[in-house]
């Protein structure tokens, strides 16, 4: 300090006013410099939640006062959780002339299995120094359907069900499985969705596949029924489990907060919660765990050709060519359609094809439902008889159990009649000359034969191209070419260089395409679409309008910006009522098609306003 002192004393720079200013921020900053205000280095590692429910997540926060690593902690991997890395957050304080910064490092946790886990201590290295962390310990219980009697009430704001439609089934059997989302009326909306976990064990589970909404009435609840199915093989014998399915969902439900005071009827009105009246709610929910007997199959009468195929299956066979010469390929297509796991059905080994060549089968399934129950499976075999004495094409049978009748069951095709020809080379055909008397003397060769004995008509040798007017007008082509090229890329330079020229042609474009989709929807009474429409364009037309992004275009860009400029009244009023219907829309919405299809020419007029203005 005191050599600064007489350095500000000696040195003239130091008398300046930029020398003085810059002495003053030093001796401002010595009080934050000095080692009191410097608090030692810690870390600590929290969770917001010790116990928790399968399906759900907590934060795991990692915390470093008075100092932080250079590269975030990495917690250690534990079987059955799951460790995100979320970011860093950070925060200053100032007590009393003391400067603390905290350093936070985000995760989530999610849990894959019920039980109690521990995070083990955690090291990190702080200003040279390292430092540690308590264990923490995180329980997870298991997830457990709402009590019936809750459900019969109607209390439950969302629930889950699974509905088995066979309680018994055998071995390699396929069926349906379906979660039931059942969302109260009050909620307007899932935000998210997803399938926490879905033990199966002894079951091989397809994809989930939405079915039709349905609407269901609980007590004095109504209930929108969301289905989710999927298919089940029994891969295992004897009492299998199937649940408890968990889901973690966030739904969108009306708030309770109101406004209080006069009749609003975008509030107050039944069936409607009004702008930014709803709020988000994260459940994790649960179905009751069921039990499913899984027989083996009958060990009695089973046929010799049986493969394991578990259905309900029909064959049709077909062949040709039917008449050929022994050597010949044969395409034999067998198709079996009927409902069960068709990936896994195969054609058994023929025992009737010893006199043929066999090559290995090519096969297509094709199925007629969205989770592959139903469908045909195509085999494309191709087979060669090796001898003319093969009078027919042996039958094809295919075996298979049959659960609905609890027997087994064998499809045949009748042998189908073949013509074998021989194979053998084709006699080299005799050529037949005329005899000849020995008497007769040839004719002597002639040693030279003219080639062209008259050198035919004389004609004149055109001028050469040089000289033609065809040619020469054709070497104007690549000019001409280069010309358009040239004209073509400063075209397109311009056109890159000039974002509002591009944004107003690919505004035209969506406009065009746009009310081709408002004629459709209108024609289909499709009044939610109609309007999402809509707003789409009229916010796509503003904002390349006012260079704004469209997204950031609503009802108050008429006050702010639009009036500002200058536009006219009308144009004002027409825009301002198009807002005003697709805002009344969802509350309101139009039922038929005139109506929809009546306000099209309100919106192209708006739009041939707004696109004449130069703002």
């Amino acid at each position: 300090m005191r050599r600064l002192l007489s350095w500000v004393k000696s040195n003239p720079r130091g008398r300046s006013p930029a020398g003085l200013r810059l002495f003053l921020a030093f001796v401002a900053l010595l009080p934050w410099l000095s080692p009191s205000v410097l608090s030692a280095a810690s870390f600590t590692a929290a969770l917001d939640r010790s116990t928790m429910t399968l399906g759900e997540s907590v934060t795991l926060s990692l915390t470093f006062t008075g100092g932080q690593p250079q590269t975030p902690p990495t917690p250690p991997a534990i079987a059955s959780l799951q460790i995100d890395y979320l970011g860093p957050s950070s925060q200053f304080t100032v007590i009393n002339g003391q400067v603390s910064s905290t350093v936070t490092h985000n995760y989530t946790v999610t849990p894959r299995q019920a039980g109690d886990y521990t995070i083990p201590s955690l090291t990190a290295e702080v200003g040279g120094g390292k430092l540690h962390t308590e264990p923490l310990s995180l329980k997870v219980l298991k997830s457990g359907a709402p009590p019936p009697e809750a459900i019969s009430s109607g209390s439950q704001l969302a629930f889950v069900k699974l509905a088995l439609p066979k309680k018994q089934l055998y071995f390699g059997e396929l069926t349906t499985a379906e979660l039931q989302l059942y969302l109260r009326s009050e909620v307007r909306g899932i935000d998210q969705f997803q399938l926490a976990a879905f033990p199966a064990e002894g079951f091989n589970v397809g994809k989930l596949v939405q079915g039709n909404r349905r609407q269901a009435q609980i007590a004095n609840s109504v209930y929108t029924v969301i289905p989710l199915l999927t298919t089940l093989k029994a891969v295992k014998t004897g009492p299998l489990s199937i649940g408890p399915v968990t889901v973690s969902v966030v739904l969108e439900v009306a708030s309770a907060n109101r406004r209080r005071g006069g009749f609003n009827p975008f509030e107050d009105w039944p069936g409607f919660s009004g702008f930014g009246s709803a709020e988000q709610k994260q459940l994790s929910l649960a179905t009751d765990q069921e039990t499913v007997q899984v027989l083996p199959l009958p060990g009695q009468n089973v046929p010799p050709d049986f493969n394991g195929a578990v259905g309900s299956f029909t064959m049709t066979a077909s062949a040709g060519p039917t008449n050929l010469t022994a050597g010949d390929p044969i395409t034999l297509h067998v198709r079996i359609s009927g409902r069960g796991a068709l990936d896994s059905v195969a054609l058994p080994d023929q025992s009737g094809w010893r006199d043929f060549k066999t090559y290995p089968a090519t096969t297509k399934v094709e199925t007629t439902d969205t989770l592959g129950l139903q469908g045909t499976k195509t085999f494309e075999q191709v087979v060669v008889p090796q001898s003319p004495d093969i009078k027919a094409l042996p039958a094809v049978s295919f075996s298979f159990f049959d659960p609905e009748q609890k027997s087994y069951r064998t499809l045949t095709q009748p042998a189908m009649p073949l013509v074998v020809r021989p194979a053998g080379a084709a006699p080299a055909p005799t050529v037949a000359a005329a005899a000849r008397s020995g008497t007769d003397n040839p004719p002597p060769t002639p040693d030279i034969v003219h080639i062209k004995p008259r050198l035919g008509a004389v004609a004149q040798i055109a001028p050469p191209l040089v000289q033609q007017s065809w040619f020469l007008a054709l070497q104007a082509v690549p000019v001409l070419a280069w010309l358009s090229a040239a004209v073509w890329r400063r075209r397109v330079d311009q056109f890159a260089n000039n974002p509002r020229l591009r944004r107003r042609r690919q505004v035209a474009q969506l406009i065009r395409h746009g009310l081709l989709e408002l004629h459709q929807q209108a024609a289909a009474n499709n009044s939610d679409d109609f309007f999402a429409t809509l707003v789409r364009l009229l916010q796509e037309q503003l904002g390349e309008r006012l260079d704004l992004p469209a997204s950031a275009i609503t009802e108050a860009i008429i006050e702010e910006h639009l009036r500002p400029r200058g536009m006219p009244e009308a144009t004002l009023a027409s825009v301002r009522e198009l807002f005003q219907t697709c805002n009344l829309a969802r509350y309101a919405p139009i039922r038929t098609s005139q109506e929809l299809a009546a306000i099209i020419p309100k919106f192209e007029a708006a739009l041939h306003e707004l696109q004449e203005l130069k703002l």
